[in-house]
């Protein structure tokens, strides 16, 4: 990996691990509103026209990063910083980590419609329907489940394919976000965004689960339960990626999570994943903490991948 491609990212990750997301003018918001006004413009009721969408809007995204990449191309501090500024954008892993605090502090305050107001932050659920126990797990589940989408995706695809990798990344997971429901009206319509989400998050959700693994002593876990709770439960959850990145945290933080789940398309039964008690309102800041650990540990991997061993050649360059 280019070193300014692998600087843009790390100052990338500490912007956001000082700062969280941008105030005003979030540019992941601002490609939600423009995906909004084209569904109403291209929704159908079929795959094709679904796809035609994911087209159009991930295109638009991936082509704009990369007219930006071939405008930093060959200016390598330009190109640190165009890289830093998408990686700030497009990473949500300090929001996330607040969002669960927050939500463990309205709990634990027994201040219920504070929390369901807060939900809407971390998951597509239906607040209304969930207790306090429903919203500590509902959270646990987003926060294992984001940590892999909106930390760990994001810098594996800006270290594979710079800004292009990035931001046309993001783009395909917001639009999964927005679309990629099993609802009547996005069952079709939908079905071509949540594919594409599942295909681009293959490799950064196996890694999600193996840093977990790593990270479980930490949290006060297990390694071999992590692992053997990712082998044995993964496979039961209806998400390909979902389910690798939730079974490890439920093993290496010895809860289980699964169960019905309500969104307002109607109830889910998920499998149960773990062989441990149902998540507390305190087991939030467990997940919060895992969660920052392994961006840490993603970061970290950035890094070393960025570095070159002093004294190294590049094979077909020339000795002074």
């Amino acid at each position: 990996m280019p070193l300014p491609r692998a600087a843009g990212l790390v100052l990338g990750a500490a912007a956001d691990a000082v700062l969280g997301d941008p105030s005003r003018y979030h540019p992941v918001a601002g490609f939600g509103r423009f995906a909004s006004w084209l569904e109403r413009r291209c929704y159908r009721d079929s795959k094709p026209a679904g796809a035609g969408y994911l087209a159009l809007a991930a295109g638009s995204a991936a082509a704009s990063a990369t007219a930006l990449h071939l405008l930093v191309r060959g200016r390598p501090v330009a190109q640190t910083l165009a890289v830093a500024a998408a990686t700030w954008t497009v990473l949500g892993g300090t929001s996330l980590a607040r969002e669960a605090t927050a939500l463990a502090d309205e709990l634990e305050a027994g201040d219920l419609a504070a929390a369901r107001a807060r939900i809407p932050h971390l998951c597509g659920r239906d607040p209304a329907a969930l207790d306090a126990a429903g919203m500590a797990r509902a959270g646990c589940e987003s926060i294992a489940e984001n940590t892999s989408d909106a930390v760990v995706g994001p810098l594996f695809w800006g270290a594979v394919a710079g800004l292009p990798g990035l931001i046309g990344y993001r783009a395909m997971n917001t639009l999964d976000a927005m679309v990629g429901y099993r609802s009547p009206r996005y069952a079709r319509f939908g079905w071509a965004s949540a594919r594409a989400d599942d295909l681009v998050n293959l490799a950064p959700a196996r890694l999600t689960a193996a840093l977990t693994v790593a990270a479980a002593p930490l949290v006060g876990g297990s390694p071999s339960a992590a692992a053997r709770t990712w082998r044995r439960d993964a496979g039961r959850h209806p998400s390909p990626n979902a389910g690798p990145v939730e079974a490890a945290s439920a093993g290496a933080l010895g809860l289980r999570l699964g169960g019905p789940t309500r969104y307002p398309h109607g109830t889910e039964l998920r499998p149960t994943l773990g062989d441990g008690r149902p998540p507390e309102p305190a087991d939030l800041r467990r997940v919060a903490r895992l969660s920052r650990i392994v961006t840490a540990g993603t970061v970290l991997a950035v890094a070393a991948a960025g570095c070159r061993v002093p004294g190294s050649r590049v094979p077909g360059s020339r000795v002074p």
